[in-house]
């Protein structure tokens, strides 16, 4: 039936989403200075990348999957790369300025949604994630038509868009109940996590070559 495939889909859209990986903790960062709307087309861009390696997963676009696997190590190691160099940028940014620009500028939603995208899509493991849930809650047991893949990439989408937008909801509630010099050791620490996810794909890139 449509509508199992569609809560299927949302549980496995749920299940990739809500380990608290560097995508999360850039999504915690970005609500704590800039607002609920950053934390919210951040996790647009990871939801959108989770989706797309979704796709690929029930449809099983051969070619895409060939691609992925013989530039796996450019792929993995331009996202640590990017990693890096966004903890450094964290680091060092002053969450006061960042507040109180947010109060007099729009956020910029396609710099927050392109970061985010290629940084969630850096990670092919997740293909494989994908393929281990599709098979695990017996998602495609009968005959695969383009119908029932549309309400299972549909649902995927919609889990991990409801959870981007908890986590951002309740980071946003809490956000004017904390101090600036408690945002300000957060930035540090987040940038910290971040910038240790980026060296250990790196390292892992670096050593499977």
């Amino acid at each position: 039936m449509p509508i199992i495939l569609l809560i299927k889909g949302i549980l496995i859209g749920l299940m990739v989403s809500v380990p608290v990986g560097p995508v999360g903790v850039m999504c915690i960062q970005r609500t704590m200075n800039r607002g609920l709307k950053a934390g919210v087309v951040s996790g647009l861009g990871a939801a959108s990348a989770d989706t797309f390696y979704a796709v690929i997963s029930s449809c099983g676009i051969g070619f895409i999957f060939t691609f992925i696997q013989k530039q796996i190590f450019w792929i993995q190691f331009l996202g640590a790369i990017i990693l890096i160099l966004i903890a450094i940028k964290i680091f060092y940014t002053n969450p006061a300025v960042e507040i109180r620009n947010s109060k007099n500028k729009k956020v910029k939603p396609m710099e927050e949604f392109i970061s985010i995208f290629f940084i969630t899509l850096s990670n092919p493991t997740v293909f494989f994630v994908f393929i281990a849930l599709l098979a695990s809650l017996k998602v495609f047991s009968g005959k695969i038509n383009y119908l029932s893949g549309l309400f299972v990439i549909s649902g995927v989408f919609a889990g991990a868009m409801l959870w981007w937008y908890l986590l951002s909801s309740i980071v946003n509630k809490f956000r004017n109940k904390i101090k600036l010099k408690q945002i300000w050791w957060l930035n540090k620490i987040m940038a910290v996590v971040v910038f240790i996810f980026g060296m250990i794909v790196l390292v892992n890139v670096v050593l499977s070559t």
